[in-house]
């Protein structure tokens, strides 16, 4: 009786349905996207553990302004549409874990597939970026 109701709600609302599978299979995509592409994704605890005990670089991909009011200590910023052509200065950093910021943590993803491709082996993404960074009270320098 309810799969009755179920096709009667779908030949009826076809306009819903198609926008509820639009964005669900929105959500999954970027759930998955960075890990689909060999980065692997951090919570802000574990990369200050990251940070702290394999000394990972942290590359923030926002804007100078964005960068100049507030980021990770010791952070490099490297705007995301920078960043295919800086690939040959960050080879320094190869053989160390490499973790990509932005605000939300939708372009560091990105970004990190592109570190991948470029044969960088350690690449993580900040889960949530800049913004799950502050929500974890954790601190931000402007220097």
């Amino acid at each position: 009786m309810q799969v009755d109701r179920l096709q009667e709600f779908f030949s009826n609302h076809p306009g819903l349905c198609m926008a509820f599978i639009a964005i669900l299979g929105g959500i999954v995509w970027t759930f998955f996207q960075g890990s689909a592409r060999g980065v692997r994704k951090l919570s802000p605890s574990d990369a200050t553990r990251l940070i702290n005990q394999e000394d990972a670089v942290i590359i923030d991909l926002r804007s100078d302004g964005e960068f100049r009011q507030g980021h990770i200590v010791n952070a490099l910023n490297i705007p995301e549409s920078q960043l295919a052509d800086r690939l040959g200065k960050l080879n320094k950093y190869r053989g160390r874990p490499i973790i990509t910021t932005c605000r939300t943590g939708q372009i560091s993803a990105k970004a990190g597939g592109k570190l991948v491709s470029g044969g960088f082996e350690k690449v993580y993404v900040l889960n949530g970026g800049i913004l799950a960074w502050e929500g974890a009270s954790l601190p931000l320098t402007r220097k």
